[in-house]
C-alpha cells in the first residue's frame, strides 16, 4: 500500500490544479460580479451551510481557492475536516471583497461538495468494519485530473490509500499476466528492473493462481472476484505458505458483501465505490445581507 496522502496539501502541488479550474470556469472574465461595478469591491461576509448529512472534506482547498483570487479573503472552517455534520451545520464563514467570494464561489463549492461526498461514502466503508482488523483501501479509478484530491477525500473518510500512479509499486493483474504468459514469468520478468524498495503484488482469479504467487517472489497478493468461499481457502493458505504476504480482496465490494469478506481474514479490502458511485453532498454559499 502506498503511504497516507497527508491532510494538508502544500500550495505548491495544489495551486496549479486551482488556478486552471479557475481559468476554466472564469474565461476571459466574470461579466456578472464585474458588472455589479463598486458593490462588489467592498468587504461582505458569507456562510457555508450543508443542505444534506455527511462528512465535510476539502475546506482548506475551498480556502485556498478564494486566497488565490484575493489575498485578503479569510475562510474560517466552522468544524474540522473529517467531521461529520447533520443537515443545516454551518461548515464555513467567509469574510473579504465581495468580488473574490462571487467569483470563486463555484469552484470551491463543487471541489468541497465533490470530495464531501466522496469522504462520506468512504466513512460508510470504514465504519462498516471497525470491529475487524482489516482496511478499507481506494484504488487507482479516479477522474483525470482530480486522483490526488479524491484519494485526499478518501483519506479524510478513514480509508487507506492504495497507490497514487502506476510509478507507485507493481500490481500484476490479469493482462500484465496474459503478456508475459504466467504469474512466475511476470514476476521474474519485471524483478529484474524493479528499484528497490517498490513492492510487488500479484492479482490472482483463482486458487491456482494463488499457488503460483506464492512460488514468486511477491509481497501481496489480491484475491480478486473470489466467492467468499473460496477466499477462505485462498487466506488459509496464504498464511499457512508464507504469513509474510499481505493480503487484499477486491471485485465487485459493497457494503452487503463487505463484512463476510472481512471475516475470511484478509488485511485489506480494495473498493472504488466511494469514488466511482459517491453523490455530491449538497452545499451551499449566502452571501449575508
Amino acid at each position: 500500500m502506498h503511504q497516507n496522502l497527508p491532510l494538508t496539501l502544500p500550495a505548491i502541488t495544489l495551486d496549479p490544479h486551482l488556478r486552471a479550474w479557475l481559468q476554466e470556469d472564469i474565461g476571459r472574465g466574470d461579466w456578472t460580479t464585474s458588472g455589479l461595478g463598486e458593490w462588489v469591491t467592498r468587504p461582505g461576509d458569507a456562510v457555508w451551510v450543508a443542505k444534506a448529512p455527511g462528512v465535510i472534506a476539502g475546506l482548506p482547498i475551498a480556502r485556498r481557492v478564494f486566497q488565490l483570487l484575493d489575498e485578503a479573503v479569510v475562510f474560517h472552517p466552522a468544524v474540522a475536516e473529517g467531521r461529520f455534520c447533520p443537515a443545516g451545520t454551518t461548515v464555513a464563514t467567509l469574510q473579504g471583497p465581495l468580488s473574490a467570494l462571487l467569483t470563486g464561489e463555484r469552484v470551491a463549492l463543487n471541489l468541497a461538495m465533490r470530495l464531501s461526498g466522496i469522504a462520506t461514502a468512504t466513512h460508510q466503508y470504514v465504519e462498516a468494519l471497525a470491529d475487524y482488523p482489516t482496511q478499507f483501501v481506494d484504488t487507482r479509478k479516479t477522474t483525470p485530473g482530480l486522483r490526488l484530491l479524491e484519494k485526499y477525500a478518501t483519506r479524510v473518510g478513514g480509508a487507506v490509500n492504495h497507490r497514487l500512479g502506476l510509478d507507485d509499486a507493481v500490481m500484476i493483474k490479469d493482462n500484465h499476466i496474459a503478456a508475459a504468459g504466467g504469474i512466475q514469468a511476470a514476476v521474474a520478468q519485471i524483478r529484474q528492473t524493479l528499484p528497490y524498495p517498490i513492492s510487488v503484488e500479484v492479482e490472482t482469479a483463482d486458487l491456482a493462481q494463488v499457488e503460483a504467487a506464492l512460488a514468486c517472489p511477491v509481497d501481496i497478493i489480491m484475491l480478486d472476484n473470489m466467492a467468499v468461499d473460496v477466499m477462505k481457502v485462498a487466506v488459509q493458505q496464504i498464511r499457512q505458505t508464507n504469513p509474510a504476504i499481505k493480503i487484499e480482496a477486491s471485485g465487485n465490494v459493497t457494503l452487503e458483501t463487505l463484512r463476510p469478506i472481512a471475516e475470511t481474514g484478509v488485511d485489506f479490502i480494495s473498493s472504488s465505490a466511494p469514488i466511482t458511485r459517491a453523490p455530491w453532498l449538497d452545499l451551499s454559499m449566502r452571501i449575508a445581507t
